[in-house]
């Protein structure tokens, strides 16, 4: 049988963490060590173990090569494994089902990186997504845990983070040409809506609520396609969209509180899940 030098997990991991966060220095907060600590284990990953270049570096940045990006599918694999046989026989309990509630605004944008590390840690868990607006989500009492949208001074629950509220349009778009002021908005009860008609009346803008809908997703297309201005957390920015304000004619707007809440059976998967919730959002 041949054999073959054995691979650190350790390195895997280190390896992912640069991948996933852009450079050496990033990946070393991650990881908890120095820079030149990681720099040495690439290093021996590259000439000692792979004999091959992982990383084309360009000054500060940091891309993967061809090789690279063959070794990241690997190494994701190896490592959700390695999980998935500890937590089984190392963490028997960590099996179950947990129900998360949260806005569509959270979905694209935070989610899937803490479900992933979730995931990666304890494979067995099943976990249920539910969206919703935060009224809707305030009113249910089946969730184990809710992601919610609070104005400043009615938080409850957990603080994830504090978030500027602003405008977005498409390049192309220009404020002070358009009257009435075509908005893009949620349709449901949402004090952010209140918050961005609020602020325009205050100025005395003349505006019209032009499109609206339940998703996000949609109310950027519509922003995207140059068609509206919409309103949303300063997190959430795409690439296609850009953030305008006062030197354009718009208001200045509140900051919003972003908080979890824990349903009232918690069990020590809802807890774990938690845990990962609160680092996601702070990172």
């Amino acid at each position: 049988m041949s054999s073959f030098p054995s691979i650190d997990s350790e390195l895997l991991r280190t390896f992912v963490a640069i991948a996933d966060h852009g450079g050496f220095t990033r990946a070393a907060e991650m990881v908890n060590r120095t820079q030149s600590a990681v720099s040495m284990q690439m290093k021996r990953l590259e000439e000692d173990v792979l004999e091959r270049s992982l990383f084309e570096r360009d000054g500060r940045q940091v891309r993967l090569t061809p090789e690279g990006q063959i070794l990241l599918g690997y190494a994701r694999r190896i490592l959700r494994l390695q999980g998935e046989v500890f937590n089984t026989f190392r963490q028997p309990h960590m099996v179950g089902s947990v129900k998360i509630g949260t806005p569509d605004d959270y979905v694209m944008r935070f989610l899937p990186s803490i479900l992933s590390r979730f995931a990666e840690a304890y494979p067995l868990v099943q976990v249920e997504v539910h969206c919703d607006s935060s009224a809707q989500l305030l009113m249910r009492n089946d969730l184990d845990l809710s992601i919610v949208t609070r104005e400043p001074g009615t938080e409850i629950g957990q603080l994830l983070r504090q978030e500027s509220f602003v405008w977005m349009a498409a390049e192309s778009f220009c404020p002070q040409e358009q009257r009435p002021l075509p908005l893009a908005m949620f349709n449901t009860a949402c004090f952010c809506r209140a918050w961005a008609c609020n602020a325009l009346e205050a100025m005395e803008v003349d505006y019209r609520i032009a499109y609206s809908s339940p998703s996000l997703s949609a109310l950027f297309a519509v922003a995207s396609a140059g068609l509206a201005v919409t309103a949303q957390l300063q997190s959430l920015l795409t690439g296609n969209l850009r953030i305008i304000g006062e030197d354009e004619g718009l208001p200045m707007l509140p900051n919003a509180s972003i908080v979890l809440l824990r349903g009232q059976k918690m069990t020590p998967v809802t807890d774990k899940l938690a845990e990962y919730i609160v680092e996601g959002f702070r990172s």
